[in-house]
């Protein structure tokens, strides 16, 4: 390098992984498992890892399949005893067999810049509102997209504006999350919401997000 060069050091990805929630069922409209397909690819070429519950089934094998396809990085965390009932892809991903849904959700989250929910059953839900909990309780201040894909999410978001009206939701104590319909938003919305946080100063990975 000569002396008229500047060396510029790069600035640190604020997105590199990304945890998806959602179904190990592929639910009763194909939408769902074409949106999870979309997101994948988008991740992928996005040069994005997925961190997800490690199935091959339903939704959740539909996303990680699509990144590898595209060439991606995909981390699976399944439970031990979750490994036959689910299936998980045998090849391409970094399979992480933990031994209860405790661990798991921990090594997501620490593995995860950010979060994506897709449509699903109970554990997707629960999933999903851990995070947003975390976030209202300022435990960390990763995004947190709700993907309403077909208006699936609708009737939880109708939930949480009954929640906001009968006070138990407060202006002071909000459940910050963003909401997307469209597949092509969400990589747009998180990257923004990431580079807002870090602008602000107010990034916040707390080591044990449940303490």
């Amino acid at each position: 390098m000569s002396s008229n060069q500047i060396a510029v050091e790069a600035k640190p990805r604020l997105v590199r992984n990304i945890c998806v929630y959602c179904g190990s069922a592929q639910g009763a409209d194909p939408l769902y498992e074409a949106a999870a397909s979309s997101l994948g690819r988008a991740m992928a070429k996005a040069s994005i890892g997925l961190v997800y519950g490690g199935g091959g089934n339903g939704l959740m094998g539909a996303i990680a399949r699509s990144v590898l396809a595209e060439g991606g990085e995909v981390t699976g965390v399944i439970p031990d005893f979750l490994r036959q009932k689910e299936q998980p892809p045998s090849r391409g991903q970094e399979c992480v067999v933990v031994p209860d849904m405790h661990t798991r959700k921990r090594l997501m989250f620490e593995r995860a810049d950010a979060f994506v929910a897709l449509p699903g059953g109970i554990g997707t839900l629960e999933e999903l509102v851990e995070q947003l909990t975390w976030v209202q309780l300022e435990r960390h201040s990763k995004p947190v997209v709700i993907a309403d894909i077909g208006g699936f999410w609708q009737p939880l978001l109708h939930l949480f504006a009954h929640m906001r009206e009968r006070r138990f939701i407060q202006s002071s104590f909000e459940v910050r999350y963003l909401v997307a319909e469209k597949i092509e938003d969400i990589l747009p919305m998180i990257e923004t919401a990431a580079a807002r946080t870090e602008l602000l100063g107010a990034r916040k990975d707390i080591v044990d997000p449940r303490l």
